[in-house]
């Protein structure tokens, strides 16, 4: 066997794992979002509308904050925050371990090692007084 064999299937692997967390969790996740009343306007931190209930989908590397109005009630907001996952720690640890550098700092920057939370959203809005 040749001494170099090692370290060029070490390579080949590497060459393959990049990402793993982006891959396998994807840098998105779907949030489901409710109101009361329901059939409020969802408005996201990218500027994405929904109307309640609705399951929308995020971007997993920043916070997201939900704005909620609906004629006759007081608007009311919702914060979705990230924070690294045990799956996302994971498939970092992964790509660490077996030499995918630059996978990890893939998914570092894609979100994938991220969670958000919380992962169901209800307001209950507050009637406007006449």
């Amino acid at each position: 066997m040749n001494p170099k064999t090692p370290i060029v299937l070490t390579l080949i692997v590497a060459a393959f794992l990049p990402g793993c967390a982006t891959i396998t969790r994807g840098t998105t996740q779907e949030i489901s979002v409710d109101s009361t009343p329901q059939g409020s306007r969802v408005e996201t931190t990218d500027g994405a509308t929904y109307t309640t209930p609705a399951a929308i989908k995020l971007k997993r590397n920043i916070s997201h904050t939900l704005n909620f109005e609906k004629a006759g009630y007081e608007p009311a907001k919702a914060v979705v925050t990230p924070s690294i996952s045990s799956g996302g720690a994971a498939g970092m640890a992964g790509n660490i371990l077996f030499g995918g550098i630059i996978g990890g700092a893939v998914d570092a920057g894609s979100g994938a090692m991220y969670d958000l939370t919380p992962t169901r959203v209800h307001v209950v809005m507050k009637e406007l007084t006449q």
